[in-house]
Formats: structure tokens, sequence, C-alpha cells
């Protein structure tokens, strides 16, 4: 998979904008999507530096009918998207009988409905060797409490990219799951986070991530996990009790 364009969703910051520069720095085209337009011109500027094209499209995601607009805009501008990242998340924190019902249709707007659409619009236009790259989460393995929602979201995400993999094994188009544990971005600020545990023993950064995602998605891997003590976190969420799992999860995402 030499070259190519690839439309990154969430791309004004965080994971979505470090994978947009690692894909340039590896010779993509990238059309950036995010709904902070200043963002994503300085974004578009900074990749246009390396050598590639930036196409920047500036949208609001979050809305019935988003993907539909954004396959169309592409589609209208003539840009042949050759791999499609799915980035673009939110989540809630807290307990969920104290949460606000529109942030939890947001969260499931933005993490489930709109890859899904997005890859069902996209996945013919795919099929000569194209690719598809999905940020899960290493939550998305486990139950989350404090981040029900957000855990279950990404169980989804998790699920959902595994399953179309296998399906797409004997075609051209590859498939990713990107598996990240707590990353250092604007994630947890946003989700009103800041006094929790998460992160406090391991932490990642963008660029690491992002790196191990191209990796992977080039050598036909199906999940990345960028990170060891992940995949330890990953190994020990499989082999012990549910309840344990549970609990530890439950004291992991509570207040420091």
């Amino acid at each position: 998979m030499d070259g190519g364009t690839a439309l990154v969703t969430g791309a004004s910051a965080g994971i979505g904008a470090a994978l947009a520069r690692e894909f340039a720095s590896h010779g993509h085209d990238v059309v950036p999507v995010a709904r902070r337009t200043e963002r994503l011109e300085s974004l578009a500027a900074d990749l246009e530096s390396q050598g590639v094209t930036a196409t920047p499209i500036a949208m609001d995601l979050d809305r019935d009918g988003a993907a539909a607009d954004l396959y169309e805009t592409v589609a209208a501008r003539d840009l042949d998207v050759d791999i499609l990242v799915n980035n673009v998340g939110v989540g809630t924190y807290g307990p969920f009988r104290e949460s606000d019902l529109d942030a939890e249709r947001t969260q499931l707007q933005l993490n489930v409905v709109l890859p899904v659409e997005l890859t069902r619009l996209f996945l013919d236009d795919l099929s000569d060797g194209g690719a598809v790259l999905n940020v899960g989460s290493v939550a998305g393995f486990q139950p989350g409490p404090q981040m029900a929602g957000y855990y279950a979201s990404k169980a989804y995400v998790n699920s959902f990219t595994e399953a179309l993999a296998e399906e797409l094994r004997e075609t051209p188009v590859a498939v990713t799951l990107l598996c990240p544990g707590p990353v250092d971005t604007e994630f947890q600020a946003r989700a009103g986070m800041a006094d929790s545990s998460v992160g406090a023993l391991s932490s990642n950064t963008p660029e690491a991530v992002a790196e191990a995602a191209y990796e992977g998605l080039m050598g036909g891997e199906t999940v990345v996990v960028p990170s060891t003590s992940m995949r330890v976190v990953d190994l020990l969420g499989r082999l012990a009790p549910r309840s344990v799992v549970r609990r530890v999860a439950h004291w992991v995402n509570g207040d420091r």
C-alpha cells in the first residue's frame, strides 16, 4: 500500500493530528477532518510543508447524516480516499445514573454510529487495495465502571473491527484496530476526568501511538496495542475473574 490518500477524522488534535502527520511523513496525501477550522488549517499547512497535499474539511460530525455529508463532500471534491482512519471520539465520565443523556448520545454518535457508517460508505471505494484503521481502545476489552458508556462504545468498535478484518481477510482491503491505553491528549480534560487515576501509572504519547498504528497497518496486523504495559493489562484482564476485572476498573477510573 504505497502512497495514497488518508482521510483522518478528529484530526485537529491528539492522536488524530499525530496520525495525520505520520501518514504525511510517509508520503501520503491527507484529508484531515474536524470541526475546529483554525486548527485544521494550521495542521494542513504543517502537512504540506512535508511535500504532500492536505485537503482540510471542517465539519461537525456530531449529528445525524454527518457520515453521508462527509462522503458526498469528498466525492464533490474529486478526492480518492485510499485509507479511512476513524479516529474521532469522546468520553463521558462519572456514575451513569448521573450522566447527561445528550452527552451519552454524542458519545454513541461519534464513537459508534459515525465509524460504522463511514466504513460502510467508503468500503466499496477501497476494494482495489485500500485500508481501514479504526481507533478502538484497550478499554474496549473490559467493562469500565465510572465510564460505562465509553468502555461499551469502544467494545463495539473493537469487536466490529476484528470481525470486519476477518470478513475481508481474503480481499485486498486491510483492516486494522488500534487499541491505545491512556494517551497524553485533551481527552481526559474534555471528559471531566482531571481527578481520575487513569494514566497515573502508565501513559503514552500521540506520536508513539501513531507510529505504532502506521507500522501495524502497513504490516498487515489486525490488532495494534502500542504499549507493552497495556498488552500486559489486556492479558491480565482476560485471565482474571470478571468480578475482579470490574472492581479493578472501578478503582482505576475513580478519583485519586
